[in-house]
């Protein structure tokens, strides 16, 4: 009434039917947080209306990190619902296949590994990273854990043997690797699993004398709240990782985390400060090209990216298609698991903007890259455009993606 819209006018608006919204006006029917956003939106109301739908109950990541965790039992579950040519394998076998490894770099049998040795693990193991970072781009998590998880256990028991330097390096080295496998086991809906071998990489970056990497397992817990849809907490941790002692880049991204938070409460001007912040932070970023960087390496402007994911959240549908539309076309065709992320949530942008057709002929191309990379996170997104298409079983274009649709949004996670 405030904005002198009949119910009609802001159907139009939210693309929801004048009956769906009627029912959420006369309290016969609860409205969804998706609803809220897009009346959030429409009305100005500046969050108001995001901050009355409670949000989903999620446990806080602090405790769950804190929770037991037993990475044998871990690695044999994982190893029980991983791919067919995947077999059982313990941390014990997984650390004795590491020193193995270990005793061939190992420098006349003295128990000691010499510079040019440790040295030539430490190039041999960045590149390894980097083909690692790649195929994560274009297969399920499963295929890479085993031979990551090796790979890190291999580094750190070699930086035992090697001298301070090559230690340090080895260490650090190892503390990316323990950081990705972190991202992969979110990847298989693992919250538990993800968190505690973030918080490996931290130990093992500290062990390195590098403190900063602290604050960006902040970053990643943030997301992890992000996903439960808990703005509040996201926009605390974030914070947190802004410290002015940690690295540009680490800032930035905690900024862009930030942003994101502020958006699922439909704060648009704090999100926009958050992202004007990132964009500052990461264009002062220095580069270390012995080690490799934190976060996504597929994203040529990550705060764009993440801008147009903002404007979905803040209820500005359309706004968000634009942006994510711009972005995709800088990604490069073989970074599928990227492509299916932005993807999906720029088809998730244009059915929300009531675009039924135009999402749908998005949406299809990217259920290969979907089914093969086996996202837990996509999958969210995926069962969201699914909820938003089932408003729409009119057009023809629904009808012919269902079932395929149906099969993905149902894809098991570990």
């Amino acid at each position: 009434m405030e904005a002198g819209l009949s119910l009609t006018a802001l159907s139009a608006a939210v693309h929801y039917s004048k009956a769906q919204l009627s029912k959420v006006e006369r309290g016969i029917k609860a409205p969804s947080r998706d609803l809220a956003r897009l009346c959030d939106a429409a009305l100005q109301a500046d969050g108001a209306l995001i901050a009355l739908v409670a949000a989903p109950a999620a446990g806080a990541p602090e405790a769950v990190l804190t929770s037991g965790f037993d990475e044998e039992e871990w690695m044999m579950q994982l190893s029980a619902g991983g791919p067919s040519w995947f077999q059982p394998v313990g941390r014990r076998q997984v650390v004795s296949a590491g020193a193995a490894s270990l005793m061939s770099w190992r420098a006349g049998g003295q128990g000691s590994v010499s510079p040019a040795a440790g040295g030539g693990m430490l190039e041999a193991s960045r590149s390894l990273f980097t083909h690692y970072r790649r195929l994560g781009q274009s297969v399920e998590p499963g295929f890479l854990l085993p031979g990551l998880i090796a790979q890190t256990h291999t580094l750190r028991e070699l930086s035992v043997h090697a001298d301070p330097r090559t230690r340090r390096q080895l260490l650090a080295l190892g503390s990316r690797y323990a950081e990705y496998i972190g991202w992969l086991v979110q990847e298989t809906g693992d919250e538990r699993a993800a968190l505690w071998w973030t918080q490996r990489a931290v130990d093992l970056a500290a062990a390195a004398g590098d403190q900063a990497l602290a604050g960006y397992a902040l970053v990643r817990r943030a997301l992890v709240t992000l996903y439960q849809e808990d703005a509040e907490q996201t926009v605390a941790l974030a914070q947190r990782a802004q410290k002015d002692t940690l690295p540009p880049r680490i800032r930035g991204l905690a900024a862009q985390r930030e942003a994101q938070g502020h958006a699922l409460a439909g704060q648009r001007d704090a999100c926009f400060r958050a992202l004007d912040r990132a964009r500052t932070l990461l264009a002062r970023q220095e580069r270390d090209a012995d080690t490799p960087v934190i976060g996504s390496m597929h994203l040529p402007d990550s705060v764009g990216m993440v801008t147009g994911w903002c404007l979905f959240d803040l209820g500005r549908p359309q706004e968000a298609a634009e942006e994510l539309t711009r972005q995709l076309a800088q990604i490069s065709p073989e970074a599928v698991r990227t492509q299916a992320r932005y993807g999906v949530r720029r088809a998730l942008a244009l059915a929300s903007a009531g675009e039924i057709d135009q999402a749908c002929a998005l949406t299809a191309p990217l259920l290969d890259g979907v089914a093969a990379v086996r996202s837990a996170t996509v999958t969210i997104d995926l069962r969201h455009l699914a909820r938003v298409l089932g408003r729409h079983v009119d057009h023809a274009s629904v009808r012919r993606m269902a079932a395929r649709l149906g099969t993905l949004t149902h894809f098991p996670t570990t």
